[in-house]
């Protein structure tokens, strides 16, 4: 038996607000039965916001890579691709397993982070760099220490646990650029800004749309979910530049 057990594409339907907030009206509520557990609005947003975070996170790696002037950028900016890569392949694994739709562009707000790096240069791309990701990613640590406390999915656990390592990672190696300012940063976290929702969702993908892929480097050292021995489980497509 493949795919997932009792679902239906009307009660996955696209979420109407991702982000850096509560994407949910009622997280806990339960949207699907499936095989590998009850997969709730929060667990749905989880995946979704994963595969927004790796849209723009791992561009902006690509951007450390090329701009950075220090060699603790470069490396974070290494780290980005490499976590972002393996995230992403997981996403792509689990979301046709549960029937949710992924984006394949990041939201406005999250564009608009790119935007501001591409524009910048030198020092200040260094600077605001380390200080931007610092802030999503202490945003998004919260979040999934939630998830992963809470659902009873086994795909959203394992995504979760995945995400954790990874998070954590990135936090890190923007902390060892020596850059961040902590003050700002706990304010931004603590007092994020109050944006419309149109703001906060990346737009689903129109029909037909091949699917964007995050190709890892060729010497990663994450690698995706391996979910061969579970039932209903699929292989990823072999990783493509798009």
């Amino acid at each position: 038996m493949t795919g997932a057990l009792g679902l239906t594409l009307a009660a996955l339907a696209y979420p109407g607000m991702l982000g850096l907030q509560t994407v949910s009206g009622n997280p806990s509520r339960i949207i699907a039965q499936t095989q590998w557990g009850p997969l709730t609005e929060a667990d749905r947003d989880f995946v979704v916001k994963v595969r927004a975070a790796g849209l723009w996170e791992y561009p902006v790696g690509q951007m450390a890579v090329k701009k950075g002037t220090t060699k603790a950028v470069v490396t974070a900016g290494q780290h980005l691709i490499d976590g972002h890569a393996a995230l992403d392949a997981s996403c792509r694994k689990i979301a046709p397993m549960l029937n949710i739709t992924l984006p394949n562009v990041a939201s406005p707000q999250q564009q608009g982070f790119v935007d501001t790096l591409s524009a910048d240069t030198g020092k200040k791309f260094d600077s605001d760099m380390a200080n931007i990701l610092r802030v999503t990613h202490g945003s998004i640590f919260n979040t999934i220490a939630k998830v992963r406390s809470t659902t009873e999915n086994s795909l959203v656990r394992a995504l979760a646990n995945q995400a954790n390592a990874t998070v954590l990672d990135h936090i890190t190696v923007m902390e060892e650029t020596g850059l961040v300012d902590y003050d700002q940063v706990l304010f931004q976290q603590t007092t994020p800004p109050k944006l419309p929702a149109s703001d906060l969702t990346p737009p689903p993908p129109p029909g037909g749309q091949p699917e964007v892929v995050l190709t890892p480097p060729p010497n990663a050292t994450s690698t995706p979910l391996d979910l061969g021995d579970r039932p209903g489980a699929t292989p990823a497509p072999s990783p493509t530049v798009r």
